[in-house]
């Protein structure tokens, strides 16, 4: 499928923002949808709307097929070895807390160790830190490199027989870099740690493979995958998960309730408190089958295209700073040009129907460690293009001449 083809199922795409044709360049953010994601979950409810497991009636188990259907997607789009290990949240915010509130919290005391890196996005940094305050754990930071990467040999040495939790996101939001989480969970096993991951960047853009990560917990959001906001997944391996407690409670997940005591449905229910997001789940669901139908190796290699030729117009750019490593990154450039703020470059950019990011992108620990309050971020997904990064450019060129002028 080519990517013009690719580009007319995103009915967003064919617009124009400010009197010109518009160039989204913030997938990292959230992703645009396409029409089999936005007609599926218009069927559901136009169609079989009704809530999933409780009602024995037609749409209720129309409803909960699609529901327990989109689950079995989903363990299979990560080759997880069963859908008792996929349990729906809101997002990888909510995946990564209920790790950290569930399984860290009972199984850390003082004197113990979370060890993390300084690339982490919040979600991935505050419910660690909050567990570890709860405990008495000290929460520990892989150091990295200049180029924002990290060595083996640093991760050796922060991981130790005290080590309970290790948390790492495969890519980084910021600085574009793929965390070896293979050989990190490897490390992190051999000390009897257990190794989460944060996929929020990389299950939308690489093949994930659960069992060849062998990572006990992976996180990650239907919004950037062509998915609908408001859904999300937690992989725990199913050992981890039967010993853990759930950290909502009300209907759905229950078994038997007392007056004094109650007990918990089985996996992955038990963690479901509530309606469930059933439109959310159906809707990313469809954006797994959408994925899968283009293939993700084809998607990985077209971004590896775009990012390259990016990374060349936007480095030969005078004034303009790229952060991260210069090969081996992943579909972002987050950068600085000159002495203009990040913000005032990005208002720029939108009159010329340019959309990328600025801001901290929910990493103030990072853009400490970059010296730099803020960044600008141009993130690319399968339906952009070479043109899209011409435009880019451009407008790049046009806010430095235009910023030159009204400072002069």
């Amino acid at each position: 499928m080519t990517t013009a083809a690719i580009r007319g199922q995103f009915p967003i795409l064919q617009q124009e923002v400010n009197g010109h044709p518009l160039v989204y360049l913030d997938s990292a953010a959230s992703s645009q949808k396409p029409v089999a994601v936005i007609e599926a979950m218009k069927y559901y409810y136009e169609h079989d709307n009704a809530n999933v497991h409780r009602g024995v009636h037609t749409l209720g188990s129309r409803a909960t097929d699609a529901y327990e259907g989109a689950r079995e997607k989903v363990a299979r789009f990560i080759n997880a070895r069963s859908t008792e290990e996929i349990v729906f949240t809101r997002g990888t915010t909510t995946a990564l807390n209920l790790v950290a509130s569930s399984y860290a919290r009972a199984v850390c005391k003082e004197g113990d160790e979370i060890v993390i890196t300084p690339m982490e996005h919040h979600s991935n940094m505050i419910p660690w830190q909050m567990a570890a305050q709860a405990t008495g754990a000290t929460l520990k930071y892989i150091p990295l490199q200049a180029d924002g990467t990290i060595l083996l040999a640093d991760v050796e040495k922060t991981i130790t027989e005290r080590t309970k939790v290790v948390s790492v996101v495969y890519v980084s939001n910021v600085l574009g870099v793929v965390n070896p989480v293979r050989e990190i969970a490897a490390i992190a096993h051999r000390h009897g740690a257990v190794m989460v991951v944060d996929g929020a960047q990389s299950t939308p853009h690489l093949k994930v493979d659960v069992r060849q990560l062998d990572c006990d917990f992976y996180a990650f959001s239907g919004h950037k995958m062509c998915g609908p906001t408001g859904i999300g997944v937690l992989y725990g391996k199913k050992a981890l998960l039967d010993n853990m407690e759930p950290v909502e409670f009300g209907g759905e997940m229950i078994d038997h309730v007392d007056l004094q005591r109650s007990t918990w449905k089985e996996l992955p229910w038990k963690f479901e408190g509530g309606t469930p997001i059933i439109a959310g789940a159906i809707g990313l669901g469809a954006a797994i089958d959408y994925l899968e139908a283009i293939g993700m190796d084809n998607i990985d290699r077209h971004e590896k295209t775009i990012t390259k030729y990016a990374m060349e117009k936007l480095t030969a750019i005078e004034g303009l700073v790229v952060y991260g490593p210069k090969e081996d990154r992943a579909g972002l450039v987050t950068f600085n040009l000159e002495d203009i703020h990040p913000h005032d470059l990005a208002t720029v950019l939108d009159s010329e129907g340019v959309a990328i990011r600025a801001g901290h992108h929910c990493c103030q620990p990072l853009m400490r460690w970059l010296q730099v309050p803020a960044t600008a971020r141009a993130s690319f997904y399968l339906y952009n293009t070479i043109d899209d990064i011409d435009r880019l450019a451009a407008a790049l060129l046009k806010t430095k001449e235009y910023f030159r002028h009204a400072i002069g």
